[in-house]
């Protein structure tokens, strides 16, 4: 039996790249949806499930960037951005406001690809509860088997991204992580900019964690080593 196929919503406002995009992404195994603008993706985030957004960030009205963090606040589906702004600074920015990921144009379309199969991959699947196998963080706890994180009685959300690097850093307690090993196994090539970005997810992760995201307690910077997760 075959997997279902993965329902990404191609959100731009040039409709010969959506045309392009979309022609090219259902060729390659994928369910597609397209909308024009941020207020059109609103719309159909509304009624339907999507297994990943891939956003253009430069949009009339509302643009990607700002898209991308207002749907953070209670969606954690994962998001590749589009842009034709390809400055690490600009990059730094969207990586903060809670993309998994983002591709500057112009672009091979076999590179995006790649990239949207990566994130894909990262997103933890659900599995069967096969016993009590939890890390604590303080009021936090972090649920191996399930691949869940939860505050009380509450799922802490996490991105895609933030989710592979609890998996990461869950199947090594108490041992650093350099950033090279990081970024080699979230699927990033090799480079100083994408080290850069690991930075940042680890920023957004320990506010995720942390009592004092700026003097964290269990996600630790270990120097010359990387980071390390240090459970209760």
């Amino acid at each position: 039996m075959s997997e279902p196929q993965a329902h990404l919503l191609v959100v731009d406002d040039d409709e010969r790249i959506r045309s392009l995009l979309q022609k090219f992404l259902i060729r390659n195994g994928f369910l597609i949806s397209t909308a024009r603008d941020a207020a059109q993706a609103r719309r159909l985030l509304d009624g339907l499930e999507f297994d990943m957004i891939v956003l253009d960030v430069m949009m009339p009205g509302e643009d990607g960037v700002s898209l991308t963090r207002s749907l953070r606040e209670d969606l954690a589906t994962p998001i590749l951005l589009l842009t034709a702004r390809g400055e690490t600074s600009h990059r730094i920015e969207g990586l903060e406001a809670g993309a998994d990921d983002y591709l500057a144009k112009p672009f091979e379309p076999k590179e995006l690809l790649l990239r949207i199969n990566a994130i894909l991959r990262r997103v933890p699947s659900a599995r069967p509860e096969l016993g009590p196998k939890v890390l604590h963080l303080g009021d936090v706890r972090y649920d191996l088997e399930r691949g869940e994180l939860w505050r009380g009685t509450e799922p802490v959300r996490l991105t895609a991204t933030e989710a592979a690097l609890m998996r990461i850093f869950a199947a090594q307690p108490g041992e650093a992580v350099s950033r090279e090993k990081l970024v080699g196994d979230l699927g990033r090539d090799d480079s100083q900019s994408q080290e850069r970005a690991v930075d940042v997810q680890i920023t957004r992760l320990r506010r995720k964690i942390e009592v004092d995201p700026r003097q964290p307690r269990y996600l630790q910077t270990v120097r010359g080593s990387g980071y390390m997760l240090a459970p209760d």
